[in-house]
């Protein structure tokens, strides 16, 4: 029993060392989005077993894989400033260690999908495969074209939250996913744009690198709108009334106007601007989702 205080601090100083590893905002917005997909299908949120289960399966995988980027990355991440105290980068979790946390994480993730719903998981693992091994291993350091690509993996969580939720796939679930999938090159580009020194000196190829800076705006504008319109086709398909239209339309005008700014109105204040709205407007979107689905459930 003396021993137990010491064991406790051990176990919270390395969940600390371990947090900045979970990239917690990140996780958790894509953590929103299979919630939203799920609740899309106006599933009862008293289901709490599979609920439950969904949200652990995705916290998990999403970690899991999230750890294994950044222990395949950590060379990358010892030449860029921003990532230079990282966990991994500063010794203090060995990347062993790491490796094994990631694997377990996203192995645990998977398992769980497939016991609750076989299509449910092999959408999960086709997540985690992607942003691994397509877009960490194969692309991130070959293309700029990577986060389109590898892309695909975000799209995975709210795509399998809608399969859960609905039991099958369908056009809404595949048009939530290239929502997903389109609004990434807005979160992405803004914020290579804002941290285009660190990529260049860690070797990293992005679209500010290849394509200038004046394209990669145009981009920007053009993913913006791509993804209002996917949410918003998908928001109708779900069987959304007008109020939720309405404040769907509002925030997706908010996105654009931001995009479009950027792409006249250059400056480093708008384009950070627009990575944070991009983020908000996700979040939101996928709120709209889960009130939806809570209140507007079947009887």
């Amino acid at each position: 029993m003396k021993r137990l205080p010491f064991a406790t601090t051990e176990i919270k100083t390395k969940m600390r060392a371990y947090w900045p590893l979970l990239k917690g905002l990140q996780t958790g917005l894509l953590v929103s989005t299979g919630l939203g997909g799920y609740m899309s299908a106006r599933c009862p949120i008293h289901d709490w077993a599979t609920l439950t289960g969904l949200l652990i399966s995705l916290v998990a995988s999403i970690s899991g894989s999230t750890i294994l980027n950044m222990w395949w990355d950590r060379d990358i991440d010892a030449k860029m400033g921003r990532t230079q105290n990282r966990p991994l980068v500063s010794g203090k979790i060995q990347p062993s260690e790491a490796m094994w946390v990631g694997l377990i994480l996203s192995m645990l993730g998977v398992a769980i999908a497939v016991l609750m719903n076989p299509l449910f998981g092999l959408i999960i693992f086709a997540g985690v495969f992607f942003d691994v091994v397509v877009y960490t291993i194969w692309l991130k350091r070959r293309t700029c074209w990577s986060i389109i690509i590898g892309g695909l993996a975000g799209g995975m969580p709210i795509l399998a939250g809608r399969v859960l939720g609905l039991g099958s796939l369908d056009w809404v679930g595949i048009l939530l996913c290239l929502a997903v999938l389109f609004w990434i090159p807005t979160h992405i580009m803004t914020f290579s744009m804002k941290y285009h020194a660190d990529y260049k000196a860690a070797g990293v190829p992005t679209f500010p690198s290849a394509y200038g800076f004046t394209i990669t705006r145009g981009l920007v504008a053009i993913s913006s709108v791509l993804a209002a319109l996917s949410i918003g086709i998908a928001a109708y398909g779900v069987g959304m009334t007008w109020g939720y239209l309405r404040v769907l339309i509002v925030l997706s005008t908010g996105l654009f106007a931001l995009a479009v700014s950027s792409l006249f109105h250059p400056s480093e204040r708008t384009n950070f601007g627009l990575f944070k709205y991009a983020s908000l407007y996700m979040l939101s979107s996928m709120l709209l989702m889960v009130i939806f689905g809570i209140l507007d459930v079947p009887a």
